[in-house]
């Protein structure tokens, strides 16, 4: 009969339960971050400030404001790529702010993580 050697366990329970630790803390500061993310609205303009989009964290565009004098019915057109221009760019304004809190939070992780983050 062949003898069974005893298994040893690698760093024991001590490094387990604290990288357990670890883990629960990330998961925390992960949700804390994506809450402050959803709470935050970002203002974009174009045309000099002709069109301005608010956008919140959660991408969505809470109001835009039109100036009266950039209301031209006979260039309907410029108006529509003015708006679809601040939307954009408050969009953008989003992303860059949440990676970047995000980055805080994984200290450069994110990208190791894959989609478990968004």
């Amino acid at each position: 009969m062949a003898k069974r050697g005893k298994r040893r366990m690698i760093g024991g329970i001590p490094g387990q339960a604290g990288m357990l630790k670890q883990l629960q803390s990330l998961q925390e500061n992960l949700l804390k971050a994506q809450e402050e993310i959803a709470a935050m609205t970002v203002t974009a303009t174009a045309g000099g400030g002709a069109v301005t989009a608010v956008v919140s964290g959660d991408r969505r565009v809470q109001s835009i404001t039109i100036q009266p004098e950039v209301v031209d019915p006979e260039d309907v057109e410029m108006l529509q790529d003015l708006i679809v221009a601040a939307v954009n760019q408050g969009l953008e304004q989003v992303e860059q702010a949440a990676a970047e809190k995000m980055n805080e939070v994984t200290g450069g992780l994110g990208g190791l993580m894959g989609g478990l983050l968004g």
